[in-house]
């Protein structure tokens, strides 16, 4: 496989110089079976000193703390991979958990936590209703019905690409018809939480040399999809935006319950409100050919 490079900048600009708080990046790729991490670069200015950590789903985070005040402040990241996932995935579904419903074993459950209870408040059960009418019947296929869910998710809500912070309830993308990836990827999790499943979002970068991928529009197309824990299976992957299962084209870079632990860059800084002027996101996934001749 060819090693792909990702390039991700974001910039902040100020009217005056600030004193920036220390900032939290999560922007190194998940290293993984179908990852390999062959080397990343971070350049921040004004100058800060770097702490590697890991939190609690396992991500590498970083956190830059500065000493000079700044009306700029610049993070690039440049990393060098390999992915090498199958375009078309097996899963070796345990025969306890082929048909839908089935119990997660007691040390599955305990370890799944919070990934298996809904994080959005719905207090007339329509989400339930809603994930419900994916289940054509009982018993029925585990896989039929996350792919379902999948789909429908994609048939229901048109992609729209949206600049404004947070993420949307499942509630209000329902009534909107319309969401980012990351507001297609909760209402995929949330949806099969309703039905029990253990599940948790990913963000990280769509790999799109066709260009033919909903989500990889735009300068600062970061992505956001999921994955659904499975007995035998494992964490498998689905992309609701693209209606797509494995991960051929993803890369990971975190996991978490939910999308706001695992934003790009997070941070703030010492100054009035309106000093802040703008912000701009830059990414670019190329092969790491094509990145080299420009």
């Amino acid at each position: 496989m060819d090693p792909i490079a990702i390039r991700h900048r974001t910039s902040y600009r100020y009217r005056s110089p600030v004193r920036l708080n220390p900032h939290r990046m999560v922007i190194r790729p998940r290293e993984s079976r179908e990852l390999r991490l062959l080397s990343i670069e971070v350049s921040v200015a004004p100058e800060a000193r770097l702490s590697w950590s890991q939190d609690v789903f396992g991500n590498a985070v970083a956190i830059a703390s500065f000493a000079d005040a700044t009306d700029l402040l610049s993070i690039e990241s440049v990393a060098r991979i390999v992915l090498d996932a199958p375009a078309w995935p097996v899963f070796d579904v345990a025969a306890s958990a082929i048909q839908y419903p089935f119990p997660y074993s007691d040390d599955e459950r305990m370890d799944l936590g919070s990934l298996t209870l809904n994080q959005h408040l719905d207090p007339a059960g329509r989400l339930g209703v809603w994930a419900r009418g994916f289940v054509y019947g009982r018993p029925t296929d585990n896989l039929s019905l996350l792919k379902d869910v999948n789909a429908g998710v994609a048939a229901g809500i048109s992609y729209e690409i949206r600049e404004d912070e947070g993420t949307q309830s499942p509630l209000e993308t329902l009534d909107r018809r319309r969401g980012s990836c990351r507001d297609f990827a909760t209402l995929f999790v949330e949806t099969v939480r309703s039905l029990g499943f253990g599940a948790r979002v990913v963000s990280g970068y769509l790999n799109d040399p066709q260009l033919n991928l909903v989500g990889s529009e735009g300068l600062g197309s970061t992505h956001a999809w999921a994955e659904v824990y499975v007995p035998g299976a494992g964490w498998i992957t689905f992309d609701p935006t693209n209606r797509s299962v494995g991960s051929a084209n993803l890369i990971p870079v975190a996991v978490a319950r939910d999308i706001r632990q695992i934003m790009p860059l997070s941070g703030s800084y010492l100054g009035a409100a309106d000093t802040f002027t703008d912000m701009s996101v830059e990414v670019s996934v190329v092969s790491a050919a094509s990145s080299a001749r420009d």
